[in-house]
């Protein structure tokens, strides 16, 4: 714990705003950075005192527990407290508290930026675009497909280093993959930390490089997979290849693979989500009259008996007759046809004179729609 009232480690009266106490930490930490006290232990225990200052102040119920109880209500000691950090009381790295400030660009205290750079990392995710016909999409299918991808090498197992050999620990570094320079900066002479030059910020180095793969410890190789398409895909779906994509670094687990779908348009069917649509065209007859006809669906043509009297853009929708739900197979979806009448032409002179005499036959009780237009229309005028 830090010795003396947060209030005073950091300059601030009890009851400041929150904005005075930023900016006091701001002066505060800039000032005794161990990176710009270079090997001066007080500075560096003053620097941890304000942030752990700082970390209680700067929450609003550590901060009234504090003003409330003293410190034994934020330490621990009175069950207010959580883990601690170095010895101390408090939940925080003062570093973290810091780079949120400052963005991390002093490094090298504890080495925790170092140790996080050398640790295991995931490696690369891959996309491969999948084209499918509208039909493998609705039902699914299997599909081999080829890809390229970085592996590890084969003859040196990612080491770089060539067989009966191993990678060595950079002198220049000590293997940390990092070093620090001093420089001239506002704040005066100034310790650096960057990547080892000797390195390459690897922590090691290669003195009998892999023929095979240059030292790289990877090589581009070709892969096959055989690819199941689960029913219900759609343009723009992401299918995931859990570990084909590129291995990691440093023993971490291996990138994904995600294949991204375009499903192409067909001659009949339209797709809005689960649900299909088509047009079917019907004589004028078969319109006035009713008729049996076949209706397309994704399953194949079903029976339909038509509505006597159906209308232009009349619409029948038949329930599960539309696409598979890809991630509850047990659901589909509907499948609407429009119906559009077409009229019939290039008639000759016998035809049209049927017609004709059919037109005559007619009566206003035949054109609903028609009669109530010009109702309409008569009560728009008068």
């Amino acid at each position: 714990m830090a010795s003396g009232d947060y209030y005073d480690i950091l300059g601030v009266q009890k009851g400041c705003s929150d904005e005075e106490l930023k900016k006091a930490y701001r002066k505060l930490a800039k000032q005794y950075h161990p990176d710009l006290n270079p090997g001066d232990k007080a500075a560096e225990q003053k620097f941890k005192d304000v942030n752990e200052a700082y970390s209680v102040l700067s929450d609003a119920d550590k901060r009234r527990k504090y003003d409330q109880f003293g410190k034994g209500a934020v330490d621990g000691s009175g069950g207010f407290g959580g883990g601690s950090y170095g010895g101390y009381g408090v939940d925080f790295d003062p570093m973290d508290i810091f780079n949120s400030f400052f963005g991390g660009g002093f490094g090298g205290f504890g080495g925790s930026s170092s140790r996080r750079r050398n640790g295991p990392s995931k490696g690369a995710d891959l996309k491969y675009g999948m084209s499918l016909e509208f039909m493998e999409a609705a039902f699914g299918c299997e599909k081999d497909i080829s890809f390229s991808r970085e592996d590890l090498c084969p003859s040196c197992k990612g080491s770089g280093a060539k067989a009966g050999t191993a990678p060595e620990t950079c002198p220049s570094c000590r293997g940390s993959g990092r070093i620090q320079t001093q420089t001239q900066t506002l704040f005066g002479m100034t310790m650096v930390t960057k990547d080892c030059p000797a390195c390459g910020g690897r922590g090691t180095v290669i003195r009998t490089p892999c023929p095979d793969c240059n030292g790289k410890g990877r090589k581009v190789t070709k892969r096959n997979l055989h690819v199941k398409v689960p029913a219900g895909v759609d343009t723009g779906d992401m299918l995931p290849i859990y570990g084909e994509g590129e291995p990691g670094r440093n023993g971490g687990q291996k990138g994904n693979l995600y294949i991204e779908f375009k499903v192409k348009k067909h001659e009949v069917f339209v797709r809005q989500g689960r649900n299909t649509f088509c047009e079917v065209p019907i004589t004028l007859g078969q319109a006035a009259l009713g008729a049996e006809i076949e209706v397309p669906t994704i399953d194949g043509p079903m029976k339909y008996q038509v509505k006597e009297g159906t209308q232009p853009g009349d619409q029948q929708t038949f329930k599960n007759r539309g696409i598979t739900d890809k991630n509850t197979p047990s659901i589909r979806g509907d499948h609407t046809v429009r119906f559009v009448i077409e009229i019939p032409t290039k008639l000759n002179d016998s035809q049209k004179k049927l017609l004709k005499q059919f037109e005559a036959s007619l009566t206003e009780k035949n054109y609903a729609k028609k009669n109530t237009f010009f109702e309409n229309l008569k009560k728009i005028f008068k």
